[in-house]
């Protein structure tokens, strides 16, 4: 049995959390079979110590079932979250990631069409206007990390490429926000087609090659569910934390529940989940709960975490990311707006609570 025969058995074991197995992720370092034992060589980076001794007990179980495996021997390198991983991969952290960036902040979802890019395009904006009225303007970025349908500069009013400078991209801005995203760099009728390594090197030059210069925060807008962006933005980019959106209806918490216990097992903190399209707000100023009621409470509790707020379903926040007004710029004054701000204010006050941001 070859290496490469070991290595393509042991892709049956997934990183906890994750879809991906351990081999695509390039955990392995090396494998062989010499004389009936079979030595396995594996590299992550982690803080968690359950993950470690789980990889390590499926790796076993997967060897043991191969033909011509008498015993195990099998080594384990960890390298704590936050510090370079051992050659081979690594999950939890990068050194190399800008050192600019005070506070970074995922805004993620379960499943598609909750929102959640609406959401992060208005947060963005609400920050903004927090910050600027702090004395602090041009203090916000927002990362794009949806490859496969980046919406942010239609939603936010971008057009164009981002210019060049060196090696690095300098990032669009406006409204008070850097962007940079997918959509800057493909045609409109170009889908994106790519695997896994593809993606991960796209979010790691989003991080590492873009001049963001001094940003309080980063907004991380991500695609659903738990797959190659999520693992790639975790690899680069040390979060201080994460922002779940969900509807309250139960297809969407069930699954933004599912998001949520993703970073927890990679050790990022929630920052709460927020329920999109909460209620249907009339022009009365009567609320309708369209898609049921207490899925994004649930969904907190569940993960340990609060509710962070409830965005109604009204037409002005649609119809401006159709026309790349976003309502917190073209409606200061409205109800939705005051919504983003205090999310907003929420998200910075816990983020200054923390002891120390991270270093990135």
């Amino acid at each position: 049995m070859t290496p490469e025969d070991i290595k393509e058995a042991l892709k049956q074991v997934k990183y906890p959390g994750f879809s991906r197995d351990i081999v695509s992720f390039g955990l392995v370092r090396s494998a062989a079979l010499i004389d009936g034992t079979a030595r396995i060589s594996l590299a992550l980076t982690t803080s968690d110590p359950k993950i470690p001794l789980h990889l390590k007990q499926e790796v076993e179980k997967c060897l043991r079932s191969l033909p011509g495996v008498k015993t195990t021997l099998i080594d384990v390198a960890v390298t704590p979250a936050g510090k370079p991983a051992a050659a081979g991969g690594n999950l939890g952290g990068n050194a190399s990631a800008p050192k600019t960036i005070k506070y970074a902040v995922a805004i993620a979802s379960g499943k598609g069409g909750v929102g959640k890019s609406t959401f992060a395009v208005n947060l963005s904006c609400a920050l903004s206007q927090l910050l600027t009225a702090q004395g602090r303007p041009g203090r916000v970025g927002l990362m794009d990390c949806d490859i496969y349908g980046p919406s942010v500069p239609l939603m936010i009013g971008l057009e164009g490429r981002p210019l060049v400078e060196g090696d690095n991209f300098l990032p669009m801005e406006i409204h008070g926000v850097k962007v940079m995203s997918m959509g800057f760099l493909v045609d409109d009728n170009t889908p994106v087609v790519w695997r896994g390594p593809m993606i991960m090197k796209t979010i790691q030059q989003f991080v590492q090659n873009v001049k963001w210069g001094e940003l309080d925060i980063l907004i991380v807008d991500l695609p659903p569910g738990t797959g190659d962006a999520q693992l790639s933005l975790v690899q680069t980019l040390p979060l201080d934390g994460a922002v779940l959106v969900t509807t309250p209806q139960l297809a969407a918490t069930n699954v933004a529940r599912k998001g949520g216990l993703m970073f927890q097992k990679v050790n990022v903190p929630l920052l709460g989940v927020a329920e999109n399209m909460s209620y249907f707000l009339d022009p009365s100023g009567q609320k309708h709960a369209l898609f049921g009621e207490g899925g994004g409470q649930k969904t907190a509790d569940s993960l340990g975490t609060v509710l962070i707020g409830q965005v109604p379903l009204i037409q002005e926040i649609r119809a401006g990311g159709d026309a790349g007004n976003p309502v917190v710029i073209s409606s200061p004054n409205s109800v939705a707006a005051k919504i983003f701000r205090d999310i907003g204010d929420n998200i910075l006050s816990q983020l200054a609570r923390k002891v120390a941001p991270a270093t990135i």
